[in-house]
């Protein structure tokens, strides 16, 4: 009796989860000490129902959301999710769509001058700025009217591809060596990793004083301690760290993963290299072409 118990319960699920439908919502944030406008979209579970379908433009397959949602009065826990280079919020959408099936509220942020739409070739080179727009998202969603008093404080989490893989590990307390950095970039290895097609002459940016100059303004210290957890899909940025002392300051669970054949951000240099040089980490890396 109990196998058939638990053999409905199993068939049922789909139904069940089903039945709890996706809100989103739009909030345009803006950084004016920085002056990084902070396009940032939320997805949570609501319970209202789909009335017009959404045919707004998305890089990969959607589920159908409800614009703009009630949420029930309960605390969530909440996942802040940074892109890829060149992406842009809706980029990890599928991810997002996921969490919410199980319970998260999530929130996704345009990198300003780094995404498909806005493209600013310093922003392209500058990802110290990444984890302070993240911070500065959690600090206006937790004093945001509507979502501020579900969320969550001890249950927030961070995720992030590529690029937003680093931003998620600066979160978590890595501080980058930037001369470390800026030399890998002028390697053979580097000068490929760094290639980007939007970009045919960022080497010289790079290599220029306003890179620089903006790194010595931001924080050295980027780590967000209301952030409890970290996942870092094929992290970039992985040669501007060469020593375990850099990551001294990372006291939370990290998870990292990447695939075999990344080559634009190559697991040896990156992903593994992460891993190795932080203590506790989490490693995953799927084989073969993915």
């Amino acid at each position: 009796m109990k196998r058939l118990l638990f053999i409905i319960c199993i068939l049922l699920l789909p139904f069940l989860s089903s039945a709890q439908q996706i809100g989103e919502t739009t909030i345009r944030f803006n950084d004016t000490a920085r002056k990084r406008p902070l396009v940032t979209e939320v997805w949570y579970p609501t319970t209202d129902m789909i009335k017009t379908h959404n045919t707004s433009f998305a890089p990969f397959v959607r589920m159908e959301t409800v614009k703009d949602g009630s949420i029930a009065n309960k605390k969530y826990p909440l996942i802040l999710i940074s892109h890829g280079t060149g992406g842009g919020r809706l980029t990890l959408e599928w991810l997002a769509d996921i969490l919410v099936q199980h319970g998260y509220i999530v929130a996704a942020v345009d990198h300003w001058g780094n995404t498909f739409d806005n493209k600013i070739a310093i922003d392209f080179v500058t990802p110290w700025e990444r984890p302070q727009d993240i911070s500065f998202i959690l600090t206006g969603l937790l004093k945001n009217e509507k979502f501020g008093p579900v969320i969550d404080k001890g249950r927030i989490g961070a995720a992030g591809f590529s690029i937003g893989g680093y931003t998620t590990i600066a979160l978590a307390g890595a501080r980058l060596n930037f001369e470390a950095l800026k030399n890998y970039s002028n390697t053979s290895g580097g000068k490929q990793e760094a290639t980007l097609p939007e970009f045919p002459g960022l080497m010289d940016i790079i290599n220029g004083n306003e890179v620089a100059e903006s790194f010595r303004k931001s924080p050295k210290r980027l780590k967000d301690d209301r952030i409890k957890a970290f996942f870092a899909i094929s992290p970039a940025v992985g040669q501007g760290f060469t020593d375990r002392s850099q990551f001294k300051d990372i006291d939370k669970p990290l998870y990292i993963v990447d695939v075999e054949n990344d080559r634009i951000t190559p697991y040896k240099t990156n992903a593994l290299h992460y891993h190795q040089l932080i203590s506790d980490s989490q490693y995953m890396l799927i084989k073969g072409k993915a």
